[in-house]
């Protein structure tokens, strides 16, 4: 019989008075909790659900296994601080026992949803969320909202998501509260549009709807951007915009702001896991602590100190379906800091997300460049020459002394202020003096770039070199 969160829904939960009472106290209680909380009510509320979720995983066959095998009991993990105790788990461990072996026997998969990452390797790696845990990602939404002054029953917003089926972003917003809140309220102030349609057609409906709140991933953001730049869309002018679901660039980021006279704030987060961090009107990134424990380590897979880079390495903390423990896979680079916000969020903060680490680039003397470091060198030299004819770019390091940057110009300013010859020279010229001289770079321009198959969204930093060789 299926059970989520220990309520039995063999019914539609939609119509479970019990179902819905949980849904009504999850959300009274969740969102504000990371404003009510000080960091030792929030370490004590973590201590119980980690807990909580480790004896849940335990009936898991796949972390069942490797729990046995490493000689550890939910018994011996006390709280989060027993942590190191556990084993990493890691794509592959997913990959190889999906489907029955990452679900706990008798869970029906009828009742959750089967979601997946895009896959950039070729490899989708898949996890089965329980209905909870989409209300959760949902919330932490509106927790990011309400940190922008926003209210999701009042302000206008538009979400341009992949609300395709087996995506994160469809068990969210089409199939949990979302569907669950339309039966007592009409919504009409939030407009959710699918991310495959011609940013074109989007940017009409958007103009359109007027939202204060625009939502979407870095790539469509910057379409949405030139169009605005080019003329179209001239209604639209939000609070705020929102940017999710890929690593936001600087370049994207200034981008974006120039064209839509506003701020871009970033929510961070993966497909296995959900939400991880959103960031806040001071500018840091906030963990949901209360949802998600974070970790930061070095290539020994020890803790960094604080203001160091570390891989992040996730653990969540709510639902049920495919549990999520000390999960290597989203394989980013962020740096944690040891600090009390003003904005009055008292939970752990990122400084920032340097990247993907299979996306950093290797230097011939050995040490690593964060992608970051240089996607912001576009938008540096566009503000210099005081143009924005670079419509896009992309940083591809071929060999450990080579790099190729491939820039696309707008067509209708390109004879419009400085020669594009210019600009290349100069991104030629600051790229150089960033990477140093023992490294090769070949600026080039091209009418388009393709987007990586398996995703289909362009990756603006590609490193085909290996740590090593």
């Amino acid at each position: 019989m299926p059970d989520i969160g220990g309520i039995n829904v063999t019914m539609d939960p939609f119509f479970n008075p019990v179902f819905l009472g949980r849904v009504l106290s999850s959300y009274l209680f969740d969102v504000d909790r990371v404003w009510k909380m000080n960091n030792k009510q929030m370490k004590k509320y973590q201590d119980r659900e980690f807990r909580r979720i480790v004896n849940y995983a335990y009936t898991v066959p796949m972390y069942h296994k490797k729990y046995r095998a490493c000689g550890v009991h939910p018994q011996d993990i006390r709280g989060i601080d027993d942590i190191e105790k556990l084993p990493f788990i890691t794509k592959n461990d997913l990959r190889e026992n999906y489907p029955d072996n990452i679900i706990p026997n008798g869970f029906d998969k009828k009742n959750g949803f089967l979601i997946s990452t895009s896959g950039s390797t070729g490899k989708p790696v898949f996890v089965y969320y329980d209905l909870l845990s989409a209300i959760k990602s949902l919330e932490c939404f509106v927790r990011g909202l309400k940190a922008y002054g926003g209210n999701w029953r009042k302000t206008r917003i538009v979400l341009i998501v992949d609300i395709s089926p087996g995506s994160a972003e469809h068990a969210v917003f089409t199939k949990s509260a979302l569907t669950l809140l339309k039966k007592f309220i009409t919504l009409e102030n939030i407009k959710y549009l699918h991310i495959g349609e011609k940013p074109e057609v989007i940017l009409k409906e958007v103009n359109e709807f007027n939202p204060e709140f625009l939502g979407s991933y870095p790539e469509m953001l910057r379409s949405l951007a030139f169009l605005k730049k080019s003329g179209y869309g001239k209604d639209i002018t939000p609070k705020y915009v929102l940017s999710s679901g890929a690593m936001l660039d600087s370049y994207t980021k200034n981008y974006v702001e120039d064209a839509f006279g506003t701020r871009v704030l970033d929510y961070y987060g993966t497909t296995e896991a959900g939400p991880l961090a959103f960031e806040c009107l001071e500018g840091n990134y906030h963990i949901h602590s209360d949802f998600v424990n974070l970790e930061f380590l070095d290539d020994d897979n020890k803790p960094v100190a604080y203001g160091e880079p570390g891989h992040t390495i996730v653990t969540k903390l709510y639902g049920q379906g495919t549990p999520i423990i000390r999960y290597t896979g989203i394989d980013d680079i962020a740096i944690p800091i040891d600090d009390k916000c003003s904005c009055g969020i008292n939970t752990q903060i990122i400084r920032k997300i340097e990247g993907r680490s299979t996306d950093l680039i290797l230097l011939p003397s050995g040490k690593t460049l964060s992608p970051l470091s240089i996607t912001g060198i576009p938008a540096k030299v566009m503000e210099d020459l005081n143009t924005y004819k670079i419509e896009q770019f992309q940083i591809i390091q071929h060999k450990v002394d080579e790099i190729e940057v491939l820039i696309v110009i707008n067509k209708k300013t390109r004879n419009v202020g400085p020669p594009v010859e210019k600009i290349l020279s100069e991104l030629r010229k600051k790229f150089q003096e960033k990477i140093g001289p023992d490294v090769k770079i070949f600026v080039k321009e091209v009418e388009e770039i393709y987007k990586n198959k398996p995703s289909d969204k362009v990756k603006v930093v590609i490193s085909k070199v290996k740590s090593g060789k």
